[in-house]
This record gives structure tokens, sequence and C-alpha cells, in this order.
């Protein structure tokens, strides 16, 4: 099966116009998921692009579209040395910092520490910045920033707002989920603190589990989708399945990401989500239909980490500053994803439990 094709106006393409063109863009973890998505659509846009990553959870595979037309380093950003990472830097107009320790949620649960390293990698990134001379910094920040208090409740209809993690007003009480919701906060914190000392321009983008292709099985969405195209049965659902997610296709977030690098400078973080919700035990049942095959039996297993109860995000700030909207519905996501699993994987006949919690099996 090959990937399904959806057409859609792409509305947010239009407002990004010429502002990429001939723009020298350097991308921290542009090998990942979403940042080799951000690569290729830079490219195409006309920018020069620089990728950096230590290739720890990003594939190069991941780049083969614009490999020919981009500069690619490998290089750790937590142990690098900062005026090898400021040379680096040197000559690049706007950064797109995507590089992170980072997984779904059984691999944050399960590597707290390891997540801690994002609190230094984040440091180089910006102070490398701006001694660098780099114009614009856009960090790809997280949902997880926000109070799990307000994540709280089944069948929520409250959407998370920006000014419910304000990381300008530090007098005030804040709180984030674990470690790496923490870790992401502080970036948001930091960034702005360069901003304000160094007058380096910047700001974060918030995203919400997020997925497509070039994802892997540590995140709810390509897990699911891997159970079934290994045909598990019993299928296993971690927690009771009806935990809430706002899911947003990875080309969403990528426009998204653009029209914040054009538009916002001052720190200001951004919502990128839909303002939608759908529990785990539903999303599984559209992968099921889409996949035509369902399991005969269903087991949900709380043992597993599942987060917080209930997330999505209010999106009018993106609307209002960026002009803005999601253009993916979760069934037209769900087809591209599929598609793309189904076109570039093979069974094995059995489900690793490994590649559900760790990078690189």
């Amino acid at each position: 099966m090959g990937e399904l094709k959806i057409i859609c106006p792409n509305v947010n393409e239009k407002m990004i116009n010429n502002f990429y063109e001939g723009k020298k863009v350097l991308i921290t973890g542009g090998a990942s998921f979403i940042g080799s998505h951000l690569v290729d659509k830079l490219v195409g846009l006309g920018a020069q692009v620089t990728v950096i990553d230590n290739l720890s959870s990003g594939k190069l595979e991941n780049l083969k579209e614009s490999w020919s037309m981009i500069k690619f380093i490998q290089e750790n950003l937590e142990y690098v040395k900062l005026k090898k990472l400021t040379e680096i830097f040197k000559g690049h107009e706007i950064v797109f910092h995507l590089a992170a320790t980072h997984g779904g949620r059984g691999y944050i649960h399960t590597h707290p520490a390891d997540v801690c390293s994002n609190l230094s990698i984040d440091h180089h990134v910006f102070e490398a910045s701006y001694r660098a001379g780099v114009d614009k910094v856009v960090f790809a920040s997280s949902a997880c920033v926000y109070p799990p208090k307000l994540q709280g409740k089944m069948n929520s209809n409250y959407l998370l707002k920006e000014e419910d993690t304000d990381p300008f007003k530090l007098e005030d009480y804040l709180s984030a989920d674990i470690e790496y919701g923490w870790a992401k906060l502080m970036g948001e914190i930091q960034l702005i603190a360069f901003i304000k000392q160094y007058g380096l321009k910047g700001c974060s983008t918030r995203f919400v589990t997020v997925y497509g292709p070039r994802e892997n099985e540590t995140h709810a969405i390509i897990a699911l989708i891997y159970k079934a195209f290994e045909r598990m049965d019993p299928y296993v659902i971690w927690g009771n399945g009806e935990q809430e997610r706002d899911f947003t296709y990875v080309e969403d977030i990528v426009e998204g990401m653009l029209l914040a690098g054009e538009k916002i400078h001052d720190g200001t973080p951004i919502n990128l989500g839909t303002g939608k919700r759908f529990k785990i035990k539903d999303v599984a049942n559209k992968i099921f239909d889409i996949m035509g095959w369902k399991p005969r039996k269903i087991i949900f297993d709380s043992s597993k980490p599942v987060g917080v109860i209930s997330r999505a995000l209010d999106i009018s700030r993106a609307k209002r500053l960026l002009g803005w909207t999601p253009r993916f519905s979760i069934e037209d996501g769900l087809k591209k994803t599929i598609g793309w699993y189904i076109a570039s994987h093979r069974r094995s006949g059995f489900v690793d439990e490994r590649l559900l919690m760790e990078h690189g099996w």
C-alpha cells in the first residue's frame, strides 16, 4: 500500500510568501521527525539550510528528499564547546531549535534524568545564537509546560491558554508536566532571558501530540499503528483508553513554526494544536477502520504511563497573531501516516516492547 494522498488547500503557505527565500537558516535536531519536515519545507521555500543533529533519535534517511541541497553537521549540542558551536552558527539569520532528548510518554516517564539534559542543550543553543549574531531563534516547546492540575478532568472542555503558563511572570506560581515539561518551560524562560539581556529575537511554539510520517513508535499514534500493523491480538492500549489528546499533524506544526519565525520576535509563546480532543481508544478504532483490521480482544494496561487525563490547546493566539489554522483533520492525518508506515515497514510478526519505550531498537 502506498501513501494515501490528501489534498488540502494550503492557506498557511500562501501567508508565508517569500519570507524564507534566500534566508540562511540553521535547524538543530533537523534529522528528527518534525525537524526533517521543517527542512523539506524550508528548502522548498528557497532557504539555505544547515542541519545539526547528533542522530540519537534522528535519521539521515529522513533528510533524503533535501540531502543534496543542505549542509549537514553531526554534533552533540550538550557537550560541544561554545566556541565551536558559535562558529557553526555564524552567518545564519534564523535558528529553529528542535534538538532535545525526547520521546513519547513511556520514554520521558522512564528517563527523567536524561530529559533534564535539555536544560544545558537549550542554554548552549541560545548563547551560541547570541554570540554568533543570529537574528532570531524559534524554540520548539511543548504542551507539557502546562499545569497538570488543569488537565486532570475526564471529558473536559477546557482549552489550555498560553497565559496558563506565562514565562514572563516569574513572580507567579508555575507548574509543568514532569521533568520534560519543566525542562521545556525553563527553555522558554532562558530564551526570554537572552531576549531581555542581549536583544536576541525569538519565540516559543508549544506543540501538542504531534504525529505523522517519520515518527517513531515511542509516540502514541505510531505505537497504535505499529500494534495494528503487527496484528497484535489481544491488542494492548496503555491506560484505560479514556485519556484525551489534541492530535496535531506534522505539516500543520511546521507551517505554524514558519509563521512564528516570520511574525513573532519578543519571546511570546504560541500554541500549535487543533483545539479538539480525542480519546485514545477512539483513535485506535479509527486506525483499525483505515487499516481494515480489528483485534478480537482489546486489553487496557493501567500499569503503563499515560500522562495527564485530558489535554487540548486554545489556538486563538495563533489565529490572531499568525493567521494560522490547522489544515488536517485527524482522519486525513491518520490516512497519510498509516500509508507511510505500511510503505516503509515490514512485519516481524510480534510487537517489540522496547520500541515503545526506547529509541534505536
